[in-house]
Order: C-alpha cells, then structure tokens, then sequence
C-alpha cells in the first residue's frame, strides 16, 4: 500500500471519494471567528438552507462538526429516553447498527432482520406493524453502502407515520446519489454525510429534523444524555446568535461549494444511474456475480470476490500496479465482496473505464477468466 503522500492513487472507494478542485479552494480561504461574526450565521443559515432545498425538504436543517455517524448518534440520543420500544430494521449492514445506539441510551431496540440481498416491501412492513407497532420510533437505511441496497424509503416512511411512529433515516450514502424527496417520504430526521455523493470530505453530518421529531425532543421526561449529540442545541442558533461549539468553519465552507455544485449540474443523478446501471451490466456480463438480487443503489456495485481468491490481493494489485483504490467489505461481507463507489465526483465515465481496465487486468493476472472486457461493455452501455 502507498504512503499517504502518494497522491497519485484514484479513490474510487464508496466514501471517501474524490473532492473537486473547487471544493479544496474553498476550504483553503480565510475564515472568520464563527462564534462571533453576525456574517457566519447567516452564511451557515443558508448553507443549510441549500441542503434543505436540494433534499426537498422545508424542516430545520443543520450542518454538525462530526463525521456521517455523528448524525445518527444525535438522532438517537435526542430520541431515547429509557425503555423507549425502537425499531431498528436490519436488511444491511449498517442497518443493524442502530440498535447499539438506541442501547447506549437506554432504549430497548427491536431488531427486525431482513433478507441482505433484496430491499424492504411496503407489504412486508405493513404486515409487520399490524402485528407490533408499539415503537416511539423506527431506524432504516436508505442506501447500504456495505451491501450496495437501496431501501424505498418514500414508500416506507409513510406506513410507519400511518402507525404514529417517527422515522429516523440514514442516507448518508444515499442523498445526492438516488432520489430523495424527504418531506414527500415523510422522514422526521434523516441523516447525511459529506464524503459521499455530496464529495466533501469527510468530517461533516448533515440533519434535517422535523417538527414532529422536535415535539418528541421537547416531551421527554429526562434530559437527553449528551452535548454534542444533542440535536436540540441547535434548535434556536440563529435567533440567540450562539452555537453549541465552534463551528469547524473551513469544513463548511468546503461543503457550500459541494452543495452548490450538486446545485449546478441538473443531470447528477441521472449520471449516477446510467453509470451505476452500466456498470451492474459490464461486471456481470464479465463474468462477477453481483451481491444483490435486487434494490440496486446508484452509488456503488458490489460483487462477490471470484471463488479461489482473496479479497486483499485484488485491493492490493488495484493499487499497487494500477494506482487505483477499490474497496472490500467488512462484518459479515468481511473478504467476501469488492465494491466500487461511483458516486459524487467518482460518477464520471472516464474513471470508471479506467477503474474497469484495471480491475479486468488485476482478475486475470491472479488467474480469473474475464468472459468479456468490462470498460469496453461499460462504454458501449453509456452510449
């Protein structure tokens, strides 16, 4: 593996991913005190007032000084009073993490777990809650980013509200990505992150939170146990012209830059499911099997590691002879599956051609048999 110095190496990881010229620009400006100057206020009010628009959302928007998880810990904890019933649904990965955040607040998760390889039906989780909907709240994600799934969060949210139960969303790796109209879906907190599509990088969590979701904050019976995972404390930051702590100012201004842009290109999320598309049909018809059966987020492909391999020695052979940085898996995909994040400012044809030379070159020197060139199927798909 390269040194951190080599800045030669393509990330075309499922986040981080990479960060525009002008994003880095940004970042690199001169910054005021964000505690005290009027200016700042408004500038981060905007901001995020432009995540809001671009979500389709008109809820209270904020930007957190702390990576995508950072979000869904805030829901959480803002949520949680003890012995709270939360449903945690569990068809990926990170879907199951949930629970250990409800836990660490004294929650008591219900973990419904689903089939990894197939999204959530609305029929599934009517089914479900005609049986049990006693929960304050449910936990979903909307794009799995270790399993590739996206759920219908738009279909999905608007059962749970039918039963009175909040709805908390991770789609960190999903806005930008896929569609995602949050007030169409219903969603009272839905989390988001800046190293994704959005290609900030890392180290920022987007919320939108409803009214309902501020209702529930305000009713509790006990404090909510945490400061800086606690979402109420930027409830009235303009008005009083104070911030919870001092706003990572840089990092903000990074991400206006990736929100404006996200602004500017119309065809972002057409781009990401022609190439995600493509990609699905060039891999297959190569010869990889992919993970899912269906639910195919437009952010990244996963396929399983060909039998007689390991994982590792495709990373490595990636970055070694062609300097590009794919990813593996972790948990129960743990050396099972590759991914390939085509997101943000990954979701152009030339790097994936690139990423697809490579990776065909990479599986036939460790003795796998490539039935067809996935970059030549790829272009032919985009045409």
């Amino acid at each position: 593996m390269k040194t951190l110095e080599n800045t030669s190496i393509k990330i075309m990881t499922p986040g981080p991913t990479q960060v525009a010229d002008s994003v880095y620009h940004a970042r690199s400006l001169r910054t005021t005190n964000p505690d005290l100057d009027p200016a700042f206020y408004d500038f981060y009010r905007d901001t995020c007032r432009l995540f809001g628009h671009l979500i389709h959302t008109e809820n209270e928007c904020f930007i957190l000084g702390g990576e995508g998880i950072l979000g869904l810990e805030a829901a959480c904890a803002s949520l949680t009073e003890p012995g709270d019933r939360v449903l945690v649904i569990d068809n990926g990965i990170f879907g199951k993490g949930f629970a250990d955040f409800v836990s660490m607040y004294q929650g008591d998760p219900v973990t419904w777990s689903l089939d990894y390889h197939n999204p959530l039906s609305p029929e599934k989780l009517r089914d479900y809650l005609e049986k049990d909907h006693d929960f304050k709240y449910a936990t979903l994600v909307h794009s799995d980013t270790p399993s590739g799934l996206l759920n219908p969060v738009e279909k999905l949210c608007p059962i749970l509200k039918e039963y009175g139960i909040l709805t908390v969303v991770d789609s960190v790796t999903g806005m930008f990505a896929d569609e995602l109209d949050v007030d169409a879906a219903q969603i009272d907190i839905v989390c988001g992150g800046s190293q994704k599509a959005l290609s900030a990088p890392p180290g920022l969590t987007m919320v939108a939170v409803s009214q309902d979701a501020f209702a529930a904050m305000h009713d509790r019976k006990t404090p909510i146990r945490s400061f800086y995972a606690n979402l109420l404390t930027f409830e009235n930051y303009y008005k009083d012209q104070w911030f919870p702590y001092t706003m990572p100012v840089s990092d903000i201004m990074g991400i206006r830059q990736a929100l404006e842009n996200v602004a500017a290109d119309p065809e972002h999320l057409k781009r990401h499911a022609k190439i995600a598309a493509a990609t699905r049909k060039a891999l297959t018809e190569a010869g990889l099997t992919l993970y899912l059966e269906s639910g195919f987020a437009s952010s990244v492909t996963v396929f399983y590691v060909p039998e007689g391999m390991k994982a590792q020695d495709i990373l490595d052979t990636m970055v070694e002879k062609h300097h590009i940085m794919i990813a593996g898996c972790f948990d129960v995909l743990a050396g099972k599956v590759i991914r390939i994040g085509h997101m943000g400012n990954n979701a152009n044809e030339t790097d994936m051609i690139e990423t697809l030379k490579a990776l065909a070159q990479t599986l036939r020197e460790l003795g796998f048999e490539v039935q067809a060139d996935p970059a030549e199927r790829f272009q032919a798909y985009m045409k």
